[in-house]
């Protein structure tokens, strides 16, 4: 199967970025080197290509239910603006993928989403539409069209009146981050983008396309991530590239791994490593008085507690860990598996992220990476490393 391709990989290829596929994309990994990214994010500000990210939109009256259906967290609380970490997960809490979730303001839902079916429900339209509500939520790359179908599935099945779309391929998405990054967004943008708290977003016009613009990363710094029309991408892009440093997918890892955030599919996959919210670490994104799918085993699990725990782990051995490679308690005995790891930039150290028994979970604790058939010493830490 071809690669989906960002609406802007000829111009990173122009400018000597070297590619990888990611997500069943074709997205640039770096332009000029990973650890030169990575610095630019972490002492100034990078811009990155994200395309890759899915967007579903879903608007009408039951909207909100629908989400609440679907995701960990209370969408109710969300009012035009905000926006919410939340998981997806199946029945038996299993994490499917992790999101954001905006709520668009009221505006985007049109006048007749009060969803009359047919002439007998014309008088209650009104009502209806007073309840309608319109958001975005970001899947993960590659799976725009699984959670489009998942949603759409629920939709029918429970009889909610929403409208579902895949909007993946209509949007653009730039991540501009680091301590620079706000100034920079600022500039280009003509709203008051500064006053936005992390999780807020707001509509603006960026090198005169009409942008969504959040203050969300996922890179552990200050920033933006911006959506612009597809058709409108190079403009946008090269507003924020005379200003940022050009960053690929690699440094955007090395960067998210330093802060011990999870990448779907990797940190967690509902096949190959099925972990439920608790044990991945993101229980905050986790509200048991929604009724969601998978809400009752989570709430089974946390009175039960954990037998495993996403952890950060740093080498005290020369080595890089790499995913999938084994951890060892002080006997030899494999206790764990590194689900990322990296030489750190920042700190030019070997550090990997993946999950231990809770037995081996508290910061200090003394574990050994197996790098190319050796035991390399390590302790746990709780991330961010610093």
């Amino acid at each position: 199967m071809a690669l989906r391709k960002p609406p802007l990989r000829d111009v990173h290829a122009d400018r000597g970025a070297k590619f990888t596929e990611f997500g069943g994309w074709d997205m640039p990994v770096e332009f000029d080197s990973i650890r030169t990214e990575h610095a630019a994010v972490r002492e100034a500000a990078g811009v990155f290509d994200v395309s890759h990210m899915g967007e579903i939109e879903v608007v009408g009256p039951d909207a909100t239910a629908l989400l609440q259906r679907l995701t960990t967290n209370d969408v109710a609380e969300l009012d035009p603006g905000d926006a919410q970490y939340a998981g997806i997960c199946r029945e038996d809490g299993v994490l499917l993928d992790d999101t954001v979730v905006y709520r668009l303001p009221d505006d985007r839902v049109p006048d007749d989403a009060g969803g009359a079916r047919d002439a007998a429900d014309a008088d209650d339209a009104g009502d209806a539409n007073a309840d309608a509500a319109a958001y975005l939520f970001i899947p993960n790359a590659g799976h725009d069209e699984q959670m489009h179908e998942r949603w759409v599935d629920a939709r029918d099945a429970d009889g909610l009146d929403a409208e579902v779309r895949n909007v993946t391929e209509d949007w653009a998405m730039f991540a501009v981050q680091g301590p620079d990054a706000p100034g920079v967004v600022d500039d280009e943008a003509d709203a008051d983008v500064l006053s936005l708290d992390s999780f807020e977003a707001t509509e603006a016009t960026v090198a005169g396309a009409d942008c969504w613009v959040s203050r969300t990363g996922y890179t552990g710094e200050d920033g933006f991530e911006v959506l612009a029309p597809w058709g409108d991408a190079e403009a946008v892009w090269s507003a924020f590239v005379d200003e940022c440093t050009p960053c690929g997918l690699g440094a955007r890892d090395t960067l998210r791994i330093e802060q011990g955030f999870l990448l779907s599919g990797q940190d967690f996959d509902p096949e190959d490593e099925p972990r439920t919210p608790f044990e991945a670490g993101i229980g905050f994104a986790v509200d048991l008085d929604t009724s969601f799918v998978g809400r009752d085993a989570l709430a089974e699990q946390r009175a039960a507690g954990v037998e495993e725990r996403f952890v950060g782990i740093e080498l005290l051995d020369r080595g890089v860990p790499r995913h999938g490679y084994d951890v060892t308690d002080e006997d030899g005995h494999v206790v764990g598996v590194v689900t990322s790891g990296t030489m750190s930039p920042s700190l030019d150290r070997p550090i990997a992220l993946g999950y231990l028994p809770v037995d081996f979970t508290d910061p200090g604790t003394t574990v050994n990476v197996v790098v190319r058939g050796k035991e390399k010493r390590a302790k746990v830490v709780q991330p961010p490393f610093n």
